[in-house]
């Protein structure tokens, strides 16, 4: 019988404890405050930068002060993403399950195998670093 082997996607979904919600929550801050002084680096630097370009060229002034406050605002985004997700862990139940990723793995295939049934919908749950549950393997 001809039999292939291909690679799926595995959701992670974690059980939300305390320890878990706690950790989560220091992760978000530490990258929030990371994203924070990436934008306080960028307009130290962009304001040296664009004094100097502004005495000598201010066409190119003018391009780099557009790519500065471009890069801004999507660091400014991604901060604000930051935050909307903490404040969704803030409200997470105990007990109820958190997506945390996908992990890859192999299925083998062969006919008469249900495609949809192979390739989609397995997940692994952890709780606690734990794995406590494999569903649809």
């Amino acid at each position: 019988m001809n039999k292939v082997t291909v690679k799926r996607n595995i959701a992670v979904q974690v059980i939300v404890t305390e320890k878990f919600k706690e950790e989560l929550q220091e992760e978000l801050r530490e990258a929030a405050d990371t994203t924070q002084r990436r934008i306080d680096q960028m307009e130290f630097r962009s304001r040296r930068v664009l004094a100097e370009l502004q005495r000598t060229d201010l066409s190119q002034a003018m391009s780099a002060r557009q790519q500065f406050e471009g890069e801004k605002r999507r660091q400014e985004a991604l901060k604000q993403e930051i935050l909307e997700e903490l404040e969704r862990v803030n409200k997470l139940e105990m007990g109820s399950e958190y997506p945390r990723g996908t992990l890859e793995s192999s299925v083998e295939l062969q006919p008469g195998d249900d495609l949809l049934e192979k390739l989609t919908g397995c997940q692994i749950v952890v709780k606690d670093g734990v794995v406590v549950e494999i569903r649809n393997p």
